[in-house]
């Protein structure tokens, strides 16, 4: 075969289609100017007809001999008579509205009484010739004319009303269609728009506006990068001794803590050009427009080698090919041919593509393999320096007060990722300024915490005082036996106060020290039996339950079902895994990978574990019943305590005398919530918490002179006195074993 003839067939072919093109031009825009000009002339009539009254020709000359016709004008087109009524002309419809002719218009009165106005355009068609009416007309005297119109050529009219509008529809299809060849040359849907382009963001070096110095707590993540960074800027130290540069990162950890903003910082770090853009950029409604995104994302990325591809949520794009829900082509074909774009381009052209998700058990395998994301980048919740940095950070801006200890924060903060720490900043400054001070203080700090996991105040809810109580022993109950159980964290406050989120009070406890993520069998227990205890006070005090300790039933429960299924910490199954995890940095849920049976001998087991933890709670609260009853007085009455006010209160001390506001059940670290201050006299005798009402104290502050001239208190009285169970697992200062007398110190009834 001659490939002459083949080249002619290809180009008349090419003609052919161009000839088709123009000819499919042509007959839509002769279409779209059919059917503008038929809507034109429709609405003109419809609104012509709509403002306008039609009078027959026998009723148009009784108004000429009745002289209610003021002015008569002939029409050039058509054998019309256009009627203008004298003033004071009423009109009645077929509706019965009557309209009189004024200066303003024709004014009528609508059917629910308001006066409107209106204009109204009366026509006849004309029956007689022109001599007959004019003569008809000068009878009369009324006035008539003809307006002059200038004949257009035939030729000019049908160029105006025909040619011209097709013409310009031909002109706007031609540069639509050009500017869409233009915006979208590519293959697939390419030519519409641009469906078919990938539309990543480019950043330069610093563009983002953040470094590497703006990301704190991820020194590992930014020293992996670090090293991406320099194998872009210095490839020859690499491939001097024979590495190859890695093609890809994958950025996994839970939401929040930073991947997003170590990807803007990798940009502002890397002196190469970085694209950036979202996996649901990829999809479309259209099938192959994913797939070709993909193409012209790594065919832009190739001209501008060596460069950084940043995917956030992959997992959009890149979630395991299967055919269990009938799959999805779409996606299929986007993942395809980024596993084909990462397997095809050269790596010593120095493209490095990264991703982030929180969702990496769902990626396809062939996704993760070694050559494709050669890395996997862990991006976790900040330890205890890394929350202190983050927390640096994210106050560099901010006006901090001479008290703000940023390790306190952090050591309160335990489990926190850097957009709950970011947060926590911004509330307290808010806080600030709403309480009227130019610097952010300690308080605001802690305060905004709190903020974030209660809530604000009801200021609007108003509790019996029954419920007042029970809201009062609930919370108590938590904090005595959190007080008196070992492995547990100390209490730092205890409020009966409404909150937004839900709960009618709560209790805080804190970690003194930044712990990992090992727990022993009993610290977990501990927890349990923690939360148990608000129940186990309602029921061993009040006699009764209530649907507040929901919320405390539901973690007791996950904790003991984890204890079981995933911890091997039963007795029945022992080191036998009954569940595996499925979203490991989201909500943390897992699957049952048991038989039935299994599953409810294992429910069983989890009862046993709740019903031994609630017995030791309900143990710990009948033992410390008379304490509990000075402390839930005390609360009733303040509504909000520290953990350190409830020692000091079992201890038989006055809870006046704890003013650190923040002050916990423990304090293991010199000078870190003391649970009394720092400098204390020690008291002449033991106090002993009576049921009598003391007299309010006096303004002026004790002394160290006369801190111990207060009124002492028999021996008899103290001699019963019961000493703190736990001595040894919560340390406190020397000063803390002896008791302080009160200096008139108000103490509140007991119940």
């Amino acid at each position: 075969m001659n490939p002459n003839d083949n080249k002619n067939n290809h180009s008349g072919g090419k003609g052919s289609g161009n000839w088709r093109g123009i000819l499919s031009l042509v007959c839509w825009a002769l279409l779209l100017t059919i059917v503008i000009n038929s809507a034109t002339a429709y609405l003109g009539s419809a609104g012509h007809q709509a403002s306008s009254v039609t009078l027959e020709y026998s009723q148009f000359t009784d108004m000429v001999a009745a002289g209610d016709v003021e002015y008569v004008e002939f029409s050039n087109s058509e054998n019309i008579l256009l009627i203008t009524p004298k003033e004071g002309y009423v009109y009645t419809d077929d509706q019965g509205i009557q309209y009189t002719r004024t200066k303003d218009g024709y004014t009528f009165t609508d059917p629910v009484g308001q006066q409107q106005v209106t204009n109204l355009s009366f026509f006849t068609v004309q029956i007689q010739s022109n001599d007959e009416v004019v003569k008809l007309l000068d009878q009369y005297g009324v006035q008539f004319d003809k307006p002059y119109q200038a004949q257009l050529n035939p030729l000019v009219s049908a160029f105006i009303e025909l040619v011209l509008p097709f013409v310009v529809l031909m002109l706007m299809f031609s540069l639509v269609m050009r500017w869409m060849a233009k915006k979208g040359g590519m293959g697939g849907m390419g030519g519409l728009g641009g469906v078919g382009k990938a539309n990543a963001k480019v950043y330069m070096e610093k563009s983002t506006g953040v470094t590497f110095r703006d990301v704190a707590g991820q020194d590992e993540a930014k020293e992996s990068l670090t090293e991406i960074i320099d194998f872009l800027h210095n490839p020859q130290k690499y491939t001097e001794i024979g590495a190859k540069l890695p093609k890809g990162a994958l950025l996994v950890g839970p939401p929040g803590t930073g991947k997003t903003l170590l990807a803007k910082a990798v940009a502002g770090e890397a002196n190469v050009p970085f694209f950036s853009i979202s996996g649901s950029d990829f999809v479309e409604m259209f099938v192959g427009v994913g797939a070709s995104r993909v193409r012209d994302l790594f065919k832009e990325a190739s001209k501008v080698a060596p460069c950084i591809v940043f995917i956030d949520e992959i997992d959009t794009i890149g979630k395991s090919r299967d055919n269990r829900m009938g799959g999805n082509d779409e996606r299929e074909q986007t993942l395809n041919q980024l596993l084909a774009e990462m397997d095809g381009f050269d790596p010593t052209k120095g493209i490095i593509l990264l991703a982030a998700t929180n969702r990496p058990e769902v990626l396809d395998q062939a996704l993760l393999r070694p050559g494709r994301f050669d890395r996997r980048i862990i991006i976790d919740r900040p330890n205890l320096a890394g929350r202190l940095a983050t927390l640096q950070v994210h106050t560099r801006n901010i006006r901090l007060a001479e008290d703000v200890n940023l390790k306190k924060v952090a050591l309160a903060t335990a489990g926190c990722v850097g957009a709950d720490l970011a947060n926590l900043v911004n509330e307290a400054a808010l806080r600030a300024v709403r309480k009227g001070r130019k610097l952010v203080t300690q308080e605001d700090l802690l305060a905004a915490f709190e903020l974030v996991i209660a809530g604000t105040e009801k200021k609007g809810s108003v509790l019996t005082e029954f419920e007042k109580k029970l809201v009062a022993y609930h919370e108590v109950g938590h904090a005595m036996v959190a007080y008196k159980q070992k492995n547990t964290e100390p209490v730092q406050k205890i409020t009966i106060v409404p909150h937004t989120q839900g709960s009618l009070g709560y209790t805080l406890l804190m970690p003194e020290e930044d712990k990992t993520e090992l727990r022993t069998r009993d610290e977990l227990m501990a927890k349990i039996t923690v939360s148990m205890g608000g129940r186990a006070a309602e029921e061993v005090v009040m006699n009764t339950m209530t649907n507040g300790a929901s919320q405390d039933i539901q973690d007791a429960t996950n904790v003991a079902r984890n204890m079981v299924a995933m911890f091997g910490m039963s007795d029945e199954f022992g080191m036998m895994a009954l569940a595996s995890r499925r979203n490991q940095y989201l909500d943390g849920g897992y699957g049952m990978d048991c038989a039935q049976d299994t599953a409810a001998r294992m429910d069983q087991a989890v009862k046993e574990i709740l019903d031994q933890c609630y017995k030791s709670a309900v143990e710990v609260i009948r033992e410390n019943r008379a304490d509990m009853d000075k402390v839930v007085a005390y609360l009733m009455e303040k509504e909000t305590i520290t953990g350190a006010e409830m020692v000091a209160i079992i201890e038989g001390r006055d809870p006046a005398t704890v003013e650190d506001a923040y002050a916990s059940t423990r304090s293991s670290q010199q000078g870190f919530r003391p649970s009394a201050p720092e400098v204390i006299e020690p008291a002449a005798k033991k106090v002993h918490m009576i049921s009598k009402k003391i007299e309010a104290p006096e303004e002026s502050a004790p002394t160290s002179e006369n801190a111990g001239e207060g009124p002492a208190v028999p021996e008899e009285q103290s001699a019963g006195k019961e000493e703190p169970a736990k001595a040894e697992e919560s340390p406190r200062p020397e000063e803390s074993a002896k008791s302080q007398e009160p200096d008139g110190g108000q103490t509140p009834p007991q119940p």
